[in-house]
Parts: C-alpha cells; sequence; structure tokens
C-alpha cells in the first residue's frame, strides 16, 4: 500500500513533462464498437433514416481527430471557422456573468481546444483558474484539444484531469457528477458545450435536460454555443446544408469514420447534405452517403462481420441543426434552465442568402443537489 501511495504521489511530476497525458477512462470503450456495428445493420433505407454513424463516433480515433483539426481550418467551412474565430469576443459579452470567486471549468467536447482556451485565459488572467477538466469520447481528441486549450497558461499539470467517457449517457453523467463534485466541493463549476456538438444529436432537447438535470447545482453555470438561423424555408435550409457541401476538408472528415468502421471504398462524389425544415424550430442538415453503383455491396464491420449495402441504400455520417429563435426558447423551457446571459451574432449575409449566426448563451437551473466532500487529489502534489 505504501509503494502504491509514493507512486501515485510521483504523478505530478511526470505530467510537468509535456510528453505526457494523464487520461482518467470512465467506460469500457470495447463496447463502443458494438454500438457502431448496430448502427450499419440497420435495414435499408433510401430516404436517410436507417444505417448510421452516431455522432461521437465520427470523432472517435485518430483518423478522425487529424480530420476535424483540418476540417475546422478550412476556409470554405464557415461554421466552424467562424465560431472559432469569433468566440473570445462573445465570450467577453457573457463572462460579467460567470460566478465570483475560484472557477471549475468541466469541458464536455473540447474540440480543437481554442474555445477553451478562450476561456481559461480570461480566468488565468484574474487568477480565478480552478480545475480543468475536458471530457470526450475521443482519447485522441483529449490530447489535442488539452495541448492547444492550455498553450502559454499557467494551469498547473496537477489541475488538468482530462476525462474519457460519453456523456450523452446518463449512467456516465452520474460518474462525471461524482467525479466532479468529490474533486471541487462546494465551489462552483462552469460546464461548456460547444461548437453547436448539441445539434449532432438526434435526442437534442433530451441531451441538454439531461446534462442539466445531472450535472447543475445552483452555484454552477452552463456555456452553450449553437449555430442560429433568421430564416426558416426551403431555400434556408438549402443554404445551411451548401455550407457543409462546400468543403473539401469536411467531406473528408465526415468519411473519415466510415473509412474507419467499414472496408468501403470512399467515392466523395456519394456523399450528400441535405437541408430539411425541422418544424419551427430548426434548419436540419443531414449528411449522407448513398450507394450509387447500381448493385449490392457487401460492408465488412468492425466485429468482421459482413452487412449487404443495397443500390440506393444510405448511410448517415453526420447531422446538425441551425436554430431559431423561438426554436432556442422552447428548447431552454424544455430542459429546464434558465438564461444568466447571452449573446447573438449574425454573420456575413449575401443578398440572396439567408441570416445564419451564433448564439453563446449562459445558462443556469437546477435545485440544491447535496454532494459528497471534497476529496483526495491524486494529481496533486
Amino acid at each position: 500500500m505504501a509503494e502504491r501511495d509514493q507512486a501515485v504521489q510521483r504523478i505530478p511530476g511526470i505530467l510537468r513533462d509535456t510528453g505526457w497525458t494523464v487520461v482518467l477512462v470512465g467506460e469500457e470503450q470495447s463496447g463502443k464498437l458494438a454500438q457502431v456495428t448496430a448502427g450499419l445493420r440497420r435495414e435499408p433505407d433510401p430516404s436517410g433514416s436507417g444505417k448510421l454513424i452516431t455522432s461521437g463516433f465520427s470523432y472517435w480515433g485518430l483518423e478522425s481527430t487529424v480530420a476535424w483539426a483540418h476540417a475546422c481550418n478550412d476556409l470554405y467551412y464557415p461554421v466552424m471557422r467562424e465560431s472559432i474565430g469569433s468566440f473570445s469576443r462573445r465570450l467577453r459579452a457573457v463572462a460579467d456573468r460567470l460566478p465570483a470567486g475560484p472557477l471549475h471549468y468541466v469541458s464536455l467536447g473540447p474540440g480543437t481546444g481554442q474555445k477553451d482556451q478562450a476561456l481559461l485565459r480570461y480566468l488565468d488572467r484574474q487568477g480565478r483558474t480552478g480545475y480543468y477538466i475536458p471530457v470526450d469520447v475521443s482519447a485522441e481528441m483529449l490530447r489535442l484539444g488539452q495541448r492547444e486549450a492550455l498553450e502559454h497558461l499557467h494551469v498547473p499539470p496537477a489541475d488538468v484531469l482530462p476525462v474519457q467517457l460519453d456523456f450523452s449517457l446518463p449512467a456516465n453523467l452520474d460518474r462525471l457528477s461524482t467525479l466532479v463534485r468529490r474533486v471541487v466541493g462546494d465551489e462552483p463549476v462552469v460546464y461548456s458545450l460547444l461548437g453547436n456538438t448539441l445539434a449532432n444529436f438526434d435526442s437534442d432537447t433530451q441531451l441538454l435536460t439531461l446534462l442539466a438535470e445531472k450535472l447543475l447545482r445552483p452555484q454552477d453555470r452552463f456555456l452553450l454555443e449553437v449555430a442560429s438561423t433568421a430564416g426558416q424555408d426551403e431555400q434556408a435550409a438549402r443554404a445551411a446544408a451548401q455550407e457543409y457541401e462546400n468543403s473539401p476538408r469536411f467531406r473528408e472528415f465526415v468519411t473519415s469514420a466510415l473509412m474507419q468502421y467499414t472496408d468501403l471504398q470512399i467515392d466523395l462524389n456519394s456523399l450528400t447534405c441535405e437541408g430539411l425544415v425541422e418544424d419551427d424550430r430548426a434548419l436540419l442538415v443531414r449528411v449522407v452517403y448513398r450507394n450509387r453503383t447500381g448493385g449490392t455491396l457487401e460492408l465488412t464491420l468492425p466485429d468482421r462481420s459482413t452487412v449487404l449495402f443495397p443500390d440506393q441504400d444510405t448511410i448517415r455520417l453526420y447531422l446538425s441543426r441551425k436554430y431559431t429563435r423561438a426554436g432556442l426558447a422552447k428548447m431552454l423551457v424544455d430542459a429546464r434552465v434558465s438564461k444568466a446571459g447571452e449573446t447573438h451574432e449574425v454573420g456575413h449575409t449575401a443578398f440572396d442568402r439567408p441570416a445564419f449566426g451564433l448564439a453563446l448563451l449562459l445558462l443556469q437551473g437546477g435545485e440544491a443537489v447535496p454532494g459528497p466532500a471534497t476529496g483526495p487529489n491524486p494529481f496533486r502534489d
């Protein structure tokens, strides 16, 4: 026991070497392959509602992580490029509504880490930086985001606790909530879900409700960033899809998961971005890969089993949305959260294109939930 304790105490010294990244793995990763296989085994559906690779798996793995980093820098992918470039300015518009004093930061899906750096830099300048806990299903994405987020900042390595976890699952959120509360005690936490990530989930309102119920205490805040639209017709839907269609890097990224999980020979001309009007709440963009070979293909899946991919059958690779103001407001009501601060920004719009923009919301909500006392942190000296 004494030898094990001594080994744990040496971890902070190891972490000072930037070549190492310690990750807390919060779930059994092998089960993820079964989920991928189940999605690809769905019945044929030419409409795009059958076979699919669900949101998190688009970023899971080294190839997908590298492809995503390239897509975020693509001049032809304005959704993410503008989101990253303007984030520091938009953050300043709501930062004065953050809780006072030391503030711990839990980033759900840190992405490339550039937005996390903006928030951490803001806290660092005020001497208010607490723990930084990035959470992602992909270990590769955690390493990429952490490196960018902490560059040139004065965050002690022992105060960085990366967690590999699928935060869309209720049981995983219970575990994450317990971990965070044992580490920070009663001190406030700001959680974030940035980059329009919420829009990638089929049940977006359900996920936001779950995050609020499982994570938020009265002293905590939740920073949510989503894409927005002023137009709500078929022309606006086509324009939203075109943003993705025009980006070569995005097309490479979105097919990287298909290359990783199947033996399909990718034809980028078989990739389609479809814009749809989702009631009065959002424009929905669905990216599908369609078999246009004229015959039936046989795909080998991660478990070495095979599945038929008939002519005109589809595999949904990506889902996104741009929310209307009314749709966003209703989602917040349904999720039982309220706004402590917000900023809306509309991007440059040509005369024949709808006004697309970005909304950054600082949310609060939930009744007090007693948490355990702060426990020992094995990553501290």
